[in-house]
C-alpha cells in the first residue's frame, strides 16, 4: 500500500497530517537511536532483540516518544517482522531534527 504522497526519492512525506516514514531498523543495538538517512530510509536502532516483533514494538514506544504521540498514533504498514518498515505517524506534535530539516529542504524545492 502506497502513499499518494511519498516521492520516490524521499524517506518522509506529509499525508494530510500524517507522516509516512521508511525506516530501515537496526535491532540489538547498543542504544536507541535516530540515525542518518540512508538511500530513501532513515535508520532507526533500538535495542531490542528482532524476536516476534519486539524490536519493532520497542522501536514504536521509542518514536512515539520523540514524535510527542502515542504508540497507538503509529501504524506499521508493513515490515514488523523485517527491518525495511513504513510507518505512519497520526499528527505527530515534535519532529526529530533530521526530519524537519529534509521536510523544510523539500518545501523549498516544491
Amino acid at each position: 500500500m502506497a502513499s499518494k504522497g511519498l516521492t520516490r526519492d524521499s524517506f518522509c512525506v506529509w499525508d494530510g497530517e500524517t507522516l509516512v516514514l521508511n525506516i530501515l531498523g537496526q535491532p540489538s543495538a547498543k542504544q536507541d537511536a535516530i540515525g542518518k538517512v540512508k538511500g530513501k530510509q532513515l535508520q532507526v536502532s533500538v535495542t531490542a532483540a528482532p524476536v516476534a516483533g519486539r524490536a519493532t514494538d520497542h522501536m514504536v514506544r521509542f518514536l512515539a516518544e520523540k514524535f510527542g504521540v502515542t504508540p497507538g498514533d503509529i501504524e506499521v504498514v508493513f515490515g514488523r517482522f523485517n527491518i525495511n518498515k513504513q510507518l505512519r505517524i497520526k499528527s505527530p506534535k515534535n519532529l526529530p531534527p533530521v526530519i524537519s530539516k529534509h521536510l523544510s529542504q523539500a518545501l523549498k524545492q516544491a
